[in-house]
């Protein structure tokens, strides 16, 4: 797989393939690389999104504005099963690294161009990164409170281009098993995350107001976020059904007959007496305390759990329990990671070094038959 790629998006589709056993040769401009490596030095000197999202791949420098980087690239395509680029947009085309370009001389290639826009419609000419598309998307307006929007804390609309990469890649690669012929996948952000962000497209389209932002609490489920115990803790409540909401009434807050209460009878009756229920909760929590509504809970099989500060998070007994933690070498030294979060019997993670900038150029060159004193060429002229 080759990989034209930088900052977040495409490269959490690329380690993910890598994490899978696929070789990802990533491209990067010789003058540092994809820009994300800049992004910080947080992680024993590198940057916090590189070390996340580059583990297990290849890094070739080319300068693709000289036309023997360019060949260099095209060689590379025509023996390549996948090639991935999200280039600004027309970038790839203008380089001679477009799909008809590639595809011309592997037929079999799978050719993926991620985008902000897509490539039509009004805004295909813009560049897009997260915290725009959050707000464009409307997501940014689903999160926060009442009296104010928020950006979500991590790369959501990035994420989701990446996972949606991914699962065109992969289901190119099947559907080639039987034609023996690659495929031309267009994907943009602004359609992935419209994807996650159907029910509040479906909810103001549908009731005509605005979709509610409830902070931690649900906007359109409840009792479901954090309700106070009245002893300096929470308990972050998630019921789903009037199952749940019947055993809750009866096994932890002792009183069954909120089960008829028609303000709580049904969720829809639940979210629009939110305020009531709320009251009604906690004052009965502040009465438990934490530990004893922790047991009740447990007893009563109704979901719940804690509000962790990320430290805390990063600790949890769950990934210790069952061993996600992995080391990573990296240039600055070994790094604990994440594991793929896939489980299935010899899928096992062991290609994870974070690569330097043009850590492979040169092996790379040698592999499609480039002599030593070539390569010191490209090297000498910035062309590597």
């Amino acid at each position: 797989m080759l990989a034209l790629e930088q900052a977040v998006s495409l490269p959490l589709a690329t380690r993910y393939m890598a994490d899978l056993g696929a070789e990802v040769i990533k491209i990067e401009r010789p003058d540092g690389g994809d820009f994300a490596r800049g992004y910080d030095s947080h992680v024993k000197g590198q940057s916090t999104y590189f070390v996340w999202l580059n583990r297990g791949k290849r890094s070739l420098t080319l300068n693709l504005k000289d036309p023997r980087s360019r060949d260099i690239a095209l060689r590379l395509a025509a023996d390549a099963d996948v090639f991935v680029q999200n280039l600004g947009p027309g970038v790839a085309e203008r380089l001679g690294l477009g799909a008809d370009d590639l595809r011309a001389q592997n037929d079999r290639l799978i050719y993926c161009g991620l985008t902000g826009y897509g490539k039509t419609g009004p805004y295909a000419d813009r560049k897009a990164y997260d915290l725009l598309l959050q707000a464009e998307s409307g997501l940014a307006a689903t999160s926060g409170t009442p009296d104010e929007p928020a950006k979500v804390g991590i790369s959501a609309v990035d994420i989701s281009g990446g996972i949606y990469v991914l699962i065109g890649v992969l289901t190119a690669l099947f559907e080639r098993e039987s034609t023996d012929i690659g495929k031309v996948a267009d994907i943009s952000l602004i359609d992935t995350i419209g994807e996650w962000m159907q029910v509040p497209y479906l909810y103001t389209t549908h009731t005509g107001n605005p979709f509610p932002r409830a902070g931690m609490r649900h906007n359109m489920i409840l009792p479901y976020g954090p309700y106070s115990c009245g002893d300096n803790g929470s308990i972050n409540l998630a019921i789903q059904n009037n199952r749940e909401w019947a055993r809750f009434s009866e096994q932890v807050l002792d009183d069954g007959s909120l089960i008829e209460d028609a303000r709580f009878a049904n969720n829809e009756n639940r979210v629009a007496n939110a305020d009531v229920l709320a009251n009604v909760i906690e004052s009965r929590f502040r009465d438990l305390g934490i530990d004893q509504v922790r047991k009740r809970l447990e007893a009563a099989g109704v979901p719940f759990g804690e509000v962790r500060e990320v430290s805390d998070a990063a600790d949890h007994p769950q990934f210790a329990a069952r061993d996600r933690w992995m080391n990573a070498d990296s240039p600055g030294g070994p790094i604990s990671l994440l594991r793929f979060p896939v489980e299935a019997e010899g899928w096992e993670t062991t290609n994870a070094r974070i690569p330097a900038l043009g850590e492979h150029t040169d092996a790379i060159l040698s592999e499609i038959g480039l002599e030593d004193d070539a390569i010191a060429d490209l090297h000498r002229d910035g062309a590597v």
